[in-house]
């Protein structure tokens, strides 16, 4: 291999796609970078098994050939070179990267034990706007459990239904969902991607501008956007039948600025116990509504917040940090807080915006 780049270039997408390998002592190969010139391109690989990505870059390349380097090493010494171009070349079946100013040699793993990334047919293809795929995995992920006991409940929940692009996540104590309109007549229904494989998919195209092609089978989604192929496996398994756990009627409702409310919380995060628990004093009758916290090593602390009220009086304990998640995928001035009763969900909607939806479970006191 034989090659020069522009060093911005092969950065930023390196600086992408590194977090993708691990630290695999039994598989140390998972840990590296492919990288393979052929026909005036530079293909970078990387994967984890459960992730893989393939990403093109065009340069003038004076000798094919292909090597694996570890992504750790690669990325960190691109990061810090300033100039403007580099060398790439194979020497010694090892990767030598020279520049104006700089020479540097990384140690190579074998080619041949690199997997190979799964190649989707475009049988069960559509195209998605990649601003609303984003939008959507966005909006949600935070809300799905970290355990993989229940691995359905681990993942994000994607569907096409009715012209709408539904988002979902829960991990059984709070729920997040989204749905985003879009021109799509074909129906998919139950595809459940890794809640870990989210925050890559989003770092890797969230420049992106345009059409994303999303193609899926049984066990794998690929996404494809120009010069960048992604795949990711598919959980087997069915998502809870959410739509049940939503209330229909509603006895409590609050309407509250939501620059109030994180203003509120930031001050709650000192007082609250190990537990996260706050207390939600409500009494619509005397316009009242209170957010207390108690942290028996700290203080307690007591909040009054303006807010429209209406309903039955109620009392009732949440984890706050449940709550406070939901704030990053609302984007209204103002807030609606729905109640149904002690045992009930409450749910968080944006005014006005009938796309994101919030279910927080309460705490028992």
């Amino acid at each position: 291999m034989k090659l020069k780049i522009v060093t911005n270039k092969i950065n930023n997408y390196i600086s992408k796609i590194e977090k993708i390998t691990g630290k695999n002592l039994n598989l140390p190969i998972l840990n590296c970078i492919l990288l393979e010139a052929k026909k005036n391109q530079l293909i970078i690989k990387s994967t984890n098994l459960d992730l893989g990505v393939e990403i093109s870059l065009t340069t003038e390349v004076k000798e094919e050939g292909i090597i694996a380097v570890p992504g750790n090493v690669l990325k960190n010494l691109l990061s810090n070179i300033s100039d403007d171009n580099i060398l790439l070349k194979t020497e010694k079946d090892n990767l030598l990267i020279s520049s104006k100013n700089n020479t540097s040699i990384i140690k190579s793993y074998s080619n041949n034990d690199f997997p190979l990334i799964p190649k989707i047919d475009s049988k069960n293809s559509i195209k998605i706007d990649s601003k609303k795929l984003l939008k959507g995995l966005k909006s949600v992920w935070y809300s799905a459990s970290t355990s993989t006991i229940r691995p359905e409940l681990s993942s994000v929940f994607v569907s096409i239904k009715n012209n709408y692009l539904y988002f979902v996540a829960t991990d059984s104590f709070r729920l997040a969902e989204i749905k985003i309109p879009i021109k799509i007549e074909k129906e998919v229904e139950n595809i459940l991607i890794p809640y870990k494989n989210i925050p890559e998919i989003i770092k890797i195209f969230e420049d992106s501008e345009g059409d994303i092609e999303v193609n899926f089978t049984k066990n794998q989604i690929s996404f494809k956007y120009n010069n960048i192929y992604l795949t990711s496996r598919i959980i087997d398994g069915i998502f809870p039948d959410y739509k049940q756990l939503i209330p229909k009627e509603y006895t409590t409702e609050i309407i509250v600025l939501l620059n109030d409310l994180i203003n509120v919380f930031k001050i709650i995060n000192i007082f609250s116990n190990k537990f996260n628990q706050v207390n939600f004093n409500i009494n619509p009758k005397n316009k009242l509504f209170e957010i207390k916290s108690k942290n028996d090593e700290v203080g307690e602390n007591l909040n009054k917040i303006n807010a429209a009220l209406s309903g039955d009086e109620l009392n009732i304990n949440f984890n706050y940090r449940y709550i406070i998640d939901s704030f990053q995928s609302i984007n209204t001035d103002s807030v609606i807080l729905q109640f149904n009763g002690n045992s009930k969900p409450l749910v968080i909607k944006g005014v006005s915006d009938n796309q994101f939806l919030y279910l927080v479970m309460p705490m028992n006191k």
